[in-house]
């Protein structure tokens, strides 16, 4: 059997594989572009190409997919097997292969289609997931059911985790179908449109948290956005002030010299920059691990492990003992633990 692979990221590496031990090497893998990665911007080969190089594939890059339909056509495949590509296949090159084109996506549809439906999962605290085959049409997640793998979440998941162990499912279930399928054993099923729900494409904006929320809704915040784009709070560490007396003198100086320089009517009021008023820039604090404890029957967080700009991953405790101002924040305060 002639199967063409198409897909990008880790998640399309890890079902590559899969198919691959599962007796389904495609032809063909066709995937995104090197881009440049990082502060160096280093030209960086896609997940996908690297494993299709590892297993020597033939591998294309297209900008854009439709710029391949000529080279699709010519292969004569029975089945395009897609997996977190990143374009819309056109319907030209949907209706090339003989058994159509088949893609793997990592929920329940019609629950979270879209691009981030594993955060998104997290996210809304669901107690279940699992991956869905499609039979695609040119509608983005929408097409017939083929089958569906399902798994109950204990609510401690993190997005890596739960990402690596879909896409192993993906793999594995796909293995499952495709004999069924080109064998006519399968009928697909249409979704119910009623039913549907989306995610959104995540910005590094979106991991910004909001201490109004609930303590439950910033934890899991926390484990759906990590790595990226990460859980973040923007405080400022306020400096200590001078002693009193020294601060009204030195404040009375400066005010002095700059009422002479400016031949302005002199002002006794302290400069407010020297009362300690005034906070260092702020900082941005990524929060890595946290957990959730009850407290007078209070749902509070517990914050564990945080990354400060610039600096290693830490304890929460031990960040504290440079920042202990932190909590004294009344929106953050009234969400944490210490």
């Amino acid at each position: 059997m002639k199967i063409i692979f198409v897909g990008t990221p880790e998640f399309g590496a890890i079902v590559l594989e899969g198919l691959i031990k599962g007796g389904y090497r495609p032809i063909l893998v066709i995937t995104a572009p090197d881009k440049p990665v990082g502060r160096k911007q280093i030209l960086t080969p896609p997940p996908v190409k690297l494993l299709a190089s590892k297993y020597g594939i033939p591998i294309s890059q297209p900008k854009e997919i439709r710029n391949s339909k000529s080279e699709i056509r010519k292969l004569e495949p029975d089945l395009i097997v897609v997996a977190a590509y990143g374009q819309i296949l056109p319907k030209e090159i949907l209706d090339i292969p003989k058994f159509g084109c088949l893609n793997i996506h990592p929920s329940l549809l019609p629950k979270y289609r879209g691009p981030s439906p594993i955060q998104f999962t997290i996210l809304e605290g669901d107690d279940k997931t699992g991956v869905t085959v499609i039979k695609m049409t040119e509608k983005v997640d929408a097409g017939p059911v083929l089958a569906q793998k399902e798994i109950e979440l204990n609510g401690k998941e993190f997005y890596t985790d739960l990402h690596n162990k879909l896409a192993e499912l993906g793999g594995k279930l796909l293995t499952e179908i495709i004999p069924k399928w080109i064998e006519g054993k399968i009928k697909a099923i249409l979704q119910d449109e009623t039913k549907a729900t989306y995610s959104k494409i995540l910005k590094k904006e979106d991991g910004r948290i909001d201490w109004k929320k609930p303590a439950k809704v910033i934890e899991r915040q926390v484990r759906a956005f990590n790595p990226w784009p990460g859980t973040f709070t923007l405080f400022t560490r306020a400096r200590q002030s001078r002693a009193k007396g020294e601060d009204e003198a030195t404040a009375s100086l400066t005010t002095r010299a700059t009422a002479k320089a400016k031949r302005t009517a002199f002002s006794s009021s302290p400069s407010p920059r020297k009362r300690g008023s005034v906070g260092e820039k702020s900082k941005i604090l990524k929060i890595l691990k946290a957990q959730i404890s009850e407290k007078n029957g209070k749902k509070l967080l517990v914050i564990e492990k945080v990354l400060l700009e610039g600096k290693k991953p830490m304890s929460f405790e031990d960040f504290l003992r440079g920042y202990p101002d932190f909590v004294k924040d009344k929106q953050i305060c009234s969400r944490i633990l210490i």
